[in-house]
C-alpha cells in the first residue's frame, strides 16, 4: 500500500483512496492524471478487485499499453526495466473500439454477427463506398467523393443515426443520393459480415439496449469502470458507459473540460460537465497542482481560459518558480516570424541540451512551410509531427505536377499524376496510348500538337484531356509564378478537388494559398519549380535531436521546455470559422492546451501581414493576446520583455548575426 500512495499529493491520494461510488476527477493540465488513474487501479487490485473485472478506457492504444505496463510494475513489484505484463493482465483496458471488439466477439449471436466478423479500416470503407457509387450509377456527380461521403455517413453514425434517419432529413438532390449510398453501404457490409469503426460502437450500444440479460451480465462483470479523457467522449460512447454502470455506480471518470478540443470529430465536453447530474452524489476531486509549467506560464494560460463562460472552476498552481515572463512578439510577416523563431532557437540552444527541447505549435499545417524554410537556412534539424512536409502534401504536389507540364510537356511522371489525381475517367490503357503518341511526336510540346488528338480516349476521359490541353495552350509561362499558381488552382477547380467533406478541406486550400505566396518570391516559374523540388527532396532529420513542428491539436498530452505559439492573429487563431460563442470557446481551450505544453519558456508570435490567396492580408493580433492584457498600440503591455513597450513598432533583427552559434 505504501508503494501505491508513494509520491502522491493530497488530492491525488484522495482520488486513489476513494474506491466506491461515482467519482469525477477534474485534472488540470500537467497535474499527473495518468499517474493518479494508474495508482487508483492498482489500489482497486490491492483491495481485492480482480483485474479482469475492471473496465479501464483510454483514448489511444499507446496510452493503454503504457498504462498497463506501469500498472503491472506497480501492482506486481516487478523490475521496472524488464517486466512486461502478460496478455491476460487487464483484458478490458483499452480504447472504446478495442473493448467493443472483445465484447462483440463474445456476444456476436445476439446482434446477428459471425464471431469472425471483419473490421474495415478507412481504406476499406472508401473502397466500398466507391464501388457503391459506381453500382448506383452516381459516378457522374463529382461532389460524391468517397472520403466526403464517408465523412457524412460517419458523422451520422456517431450521432446514433441510421440510413433511414438521414433519408428522412434529406432535402437536396445531393443529400438524397448520399442517403441511397448510405443505405447500400450498410447492406453491403452486412452481406460481407464486416463492421467499420463506427459500427463497433453502434453494435455494442445496440447489444446493451436490446438485451437486458446480456447488459446485466456485463454490468455484473465490470465491478469498476474508469474512463480517461472523459471530456472527449461522443454521444454513442456516453450512452454505452451509462448502460454499463451497475447499481453500485462504481464509475470514475478523469478529464479536463478546459482541454476539450475535438468537437469537430464528435466529442461533447458537456458529458463531463453533466457528470454530477447523471450520478447524483458524485464525489468531485480537483487536481490543480501543476508539475509541468512555470508560474508565469500557468498564470497566463489561466487568464485565457477564464474568459470562457461554460467551464468548470479550477485554479491551477505550481510550487515551481515564476520563471521567465511570457514573451509576446510582433513580426512583419510570416518569413520574419519564422526567422525570429529560428534565431531564438539558435541562441537558446546554448542553454538546452537538444533541439528536441523546442517545439513550434501552429493552428494549421499550412503554416509549417515558412518554418521549414527558415530551419533549413539555419541548419536546424526538425521533424513534422502529425503532418507531412509542405511540398510533399498531395494537393501541393498535384498543382506542381501541372506546373511542371507547363514547363516540360514530356514529363511523363507529372502527366501520370495529373491524370490520376486531377482529371477524371482516364484509365491506364488510355494514358499509355497518349504517352506512346507523345514519344512519336517531335518537338518540345507534344501535348498541344494536333496529332495527339487522334489517340485521345472517348467521352469523359477525352473531355478531361482536352481541358488539360487547352490550359497548356493558353497559359503564359512568362507570367509571375504566383499568378500561374492561382490560375491553375482556379482553372482545375481545386476547391472542389480538395473538398472531401472533412475539416481538413479548408486546410488543403490554405496550403494552396501558401503555395501561391511562396511563388511570389520568384521571377520565373523554372526557378520556383527548381527550389520546390530541392525543398521536397531535402533531408529531414527525424531523429530525437530535432525541433518539433506540429499543430496545437496534435500537441495535446505532450510537453516541451520551450514552446513557440505562432500565428497568433485573429482569423487564423482564433480561426475565422469560429463564428459563434461555442466555437470561439473551443478555440480558447485550444490556446490553453498550446500554452500549457510549455515548461520553462513560452513565446507567442504574430505577423502583421500574411500572404493569403493572391494578395497580402493585414492582421490584428489575436484577441487571446488581448486577453493577456497585451496592448499593441501602447506601453501598457502584458510583459515588456525586449524593452519596446509592445508598441506597434516591429522587432528588427539581423537574421544571420555574426555571434550566432553554429552546431554541427
Amino acid at each position: 500500500m505504501d508503494k501505491i500512495l508513494e509520491g502522491l499529493n493530497p488530492r491525488q491520494k484522495e482520488a486513489v483512496e476513494t474506491l466506491t461510488g461515482p467519482v469525477l476527477i477534474l485534472a488540470g493540465a500537467g497535474s499527473g492524471k495518468t499517474k493518479t488513474l494508474t495508482h487508483r487501479i492498482a489500489n482497486l487490485i490491492a483491495h481485492g478487485t480482480a483485474p479482469s473485472r475492471i473496465l479501464a478506457v483510454t483514448f489511444t492504444n499507446k496510452a493503454a499499453n503504457e498504462m498497463r505496463e506501469r500498472l503491472w510494475k506497480l501492482s506486481s513489484g516487478q523490475n521496472l526495466d524488464t517486466a512486461e505484463p502478460p496478455r491476460s493482465f487487464m483484458p478490458f483496458m483499452g480504447t472504446f473500439h478495442g473493448i467493443a471488439v472483445r465484447i462483440l466477439r463474445e456476444e456476436a449471436d445476439a446482434v446477428g454477427l459471425d464471431r469472425n466478423f471483419t473490421i474495415y479500416d478507412a481504406d476499406d470503407q472508401a473502397s466500398l463506398i466507391r464501388r457503391v457509387i459506381k453500382n448506383l450509377k452516381l459516378s457522374d456527380n463529382k461532389n460524391l467523393k468517397p472520403k466526403s461521403v464517408h465523412s457524412i455517413i460517419s458523422n451520422e453514425k456517431n450521432q446514433g443515426n441510421r440510413p433511414e434517419d438521414y433519408a428522412a432529413r434529406a432535402i437536396y438532390p445531393n443529400q438524397k443520393q448520399i442517403a441511397k449510398i448510405f443505405e447500400k453501404y450498410e447492406k453491403e457490409k452486412a452481406l460481407a459480415q464486416a463492421l467499420d469503426f463506427d459500427d463497433l460502437l453502434l453494435k455494442e450500444l445496440e447489444l446493451f439496449k436490446n438485451n437486458p440479460e446480456i447488459r446485466k451480465k456485463w454490468q455484473k462483470r465490470f465491478e469498476h469502470i474508469l474512463i480517461d479523457e472523459y471530456q472527449d467522449t461522443n454521444n454513442v460512447q456516453y450512452n454505452i458507459v451509462k448502460l454499463l454502470v451497475n447499481e453500485n455506480q462504481n464509475i470514475c471518470v478523469v478529464g479536463d473540460d478546459w482541454q476539450s478540443i475535438y468537437s469537430w470529430r464528435g466529442a461533447d465536453f458537456t458529458n463531463i460537465l453533466n457528470f454530477e447530474k447523471d450520478f447524483p452524489g458524485a464525489k468531485v476531486i480537483k487536481l490543480e497542482q501543476n508539475y509541468r509549467s512555470s508560474g508565469n506560464i500557468l498564470e497566463a494560460s489561466q487568464k485565457i481560459i477564464n474568459k470562457n463562460k461554460v467551464r468548470t472552476d479550477k485554479t491551477l498552481f505550481t510550487e515551481a518558480e515564476k520563471g521567465d515572463p511570457v514573451d509576446i512578439e510582433s513580426l512583419r510577416d510570416e518569413d520574419d516570424e519564422a526567422n525570429f523563431v529560428a534565431r531564438q532557437i539558435m541562441l537558446l540552444k546554448r542553454e538546452y541540451d537538444d533541439f528536441s527541447d523546442f517545439a513550434v505549435l501552429y493552428r494549421t499545417n499550412a503554416q509549417s512551410y515558412s518554418f521549414e524554410k527558415a530551419f533549413m537556412n539555419y541548419q536546424i534539424p526538425y521533424k513534422i509531427v502529425g503532418g507531412v512536409r509542405f511540398y510533399d502534401r498531395k494537393e501541393v504536389k498535384d498543382v506542381l505536377a501541372i506546373l511542371k507540364l507547363v514547363i516540360n510537356q514530356r514529363d511523363q511522371v507529372s502527366l501520370s499524376r495529373v491524370v490520376q489525381n486531377v482529371l477524371s475517367g482516364v484509365g491506364e490503357a488510355s494514358l499509355n496510348k497518349i504517352i506512346n503518341a507523345m514519344n512519336a511526336i517531335k518537338g518540345p510540346n507534344p501535348l498541344v500538337n494536333p496529332d495527339i488528338q487522334d489517340v485521345l480516349p472517348a467521352s469523359k476521359a477525352r473531355t478531361g484531356f482536352l481541358r488539360l490541353i487547352n490550359y497548356l495552350k493558353k497559359v503564359d509561362s512568362a507570367q509571375n509564378p504566383s499568378e500561374i499558381v492561382q490560375k491553375t488552382v482556379e482553372y482545375f477547380d481545386f476547391k472542389s478537388l480538395t473538398d472531401d467533406g472533412t475539416p481538413s478541406a479548408e486546410e488543403r486550400m490554405r496550403n494552396l494559398e501558401v503555395l501561391a505566396g511562396n511563388a511570389e518570391n520568384y521571377d520565373t516559374l523554372e526557378d520556383f519549380l527548381a527550389d520546390s523540388a530541392l525543398m521536397s527532396s531535402a533531408d529531414e532529420t527525424s531523429g530525437k535531436n530535432s525541433v518539433t513542428l506540429m499543430t496545437m491539436h496534435a500537441a495535446k498530452g505532450l510537453e516541451f521546455p520551450v514552446v513557440f505559439l505562432v500565428g497568433m492573429e485573429d482569423g487564423l487563431f482564433p480561426s475565422s470559422r469560429a463564428e459563434d460563442e461555442s466555437s470561439l470557446e473551443e478555440e480558447r481551450r485550444l490556446a490553453y492546451v498550446g500554452m500549457t505544453r510549455a515548461m520553462q519558456k513560452l513565446f507567442m508570435t504574430y505577423a502583421a501581414s500574411r500572404y493569403s490567396f493572391g494578395s497580402r492580408s493585414y492582421n490584428m493580433p489575436s484577441r487571446f493576446l488581448l486577453d493577456l492584457g497585451y496592448n499593441p498600440y501602447g506601453s501598457a503591455g502584458y510583459q515588456d520583455n525586449d524593452g519596446d513597450g509592445f508598441t506597434d513598432d516591429f522587432d528588427e533583427f539581423d537574421p544571420f548575426p555574426d555571434d550566432l552559434p553554429v552546431f554541427e
